[in-house]
């Protein structure tokens, strides 16, 4: 009798989070709504890539309202050197950021079948960095790095631990197809924008405002 009580318990329990999963979805694809009622300032995350995915992401971060997007965190891969030399000479002048590392989730060349273990293990060291920090908007282009946070941030979500927005741009490289970062996240990113005006073609909600990056 216990045990079926314990398992009754335990369907009700993944059975309310599943459809708070696809309310979450519809009301995000669907209905998009994406407002967001806070302070004057944005808890904000910003999810850098490597190489050319860094660049595009901090010529947006140019151009952001320091301001508002306040404190900010760059989540980065644990590898990437680079990318940390060119975000503090974007921030040089600002003092209210940090940098956070996470494992890499897909290296070049490294095998799907290895690269769904090495992403588990990236989304399960995100778990503390977004439950301490509790962003209120996830900025991300397209580098593999972002899913885990970006999954992350859904999932608290979804059990009303967090009350985060995330915006993916597509990168400018993306021409014709999405990227598979872009195929996942038009799932559940709040705002999906493109910077190519056939692209709206390939995303049926993707936003497209010209040339950001």
């Amino acid at each position: 009798m216990a045990l079926e009580i314990v398992s009754a318990i335990l369907f009700t329990i993944v059975l309310a989070f599943l459809l708070r999963v696809l309310y979450l979805i519809y009301e995000i694809t669907m209905i998009n709504k994406c407002e967001l009622t806070r302070p004057k300032s944005l808890r904000t995350i910003l999810c850098i890539g490597s190489g050319g995915h860094t660049t595009e992401l901090l010529r947006l971060v140019k151009n952001l309202n320091k301001r508002k997007y306040q404190p900010r965190v760059y989540i980065l891969a644990d590898n990437d050197v680079s990318s940390e030399v060119k975000i503090r000479e974007t921030e040089k002048e600002q003092n209210d950021y940090t940098l956070c590392r996470i494992p890499r989730s897909r290296n070049v060349q490294q095998s799907y079948f290895s690269s769904v273990i090495s992403t588990l293990y990236a989304t399960l060291c995100t778990l503390p960095v977004i439950y301490n920090f509790k962003p209120d908007i996830i900025f991300c282009n397209g580098p593999g790095t972002c899913i885990p946070v970006c999954v992350v941030a859904f999932i608290f979500r979804c059990l009303f631990l967090l009350d985060c927005r995330i915006v993916f741009i597509e990168s400018i490289c993306r021409v014709r197809t999405l990227s598979l970062t872009g195929k996942i996240l038009q799932f559940f990113a709040d705002i999906v924008v493109v910077q190519w005006p056939q692209l709206r073609d390939v995303c049926f909600r993707a936003k497209y405002f010209g040339r950001l990056t």
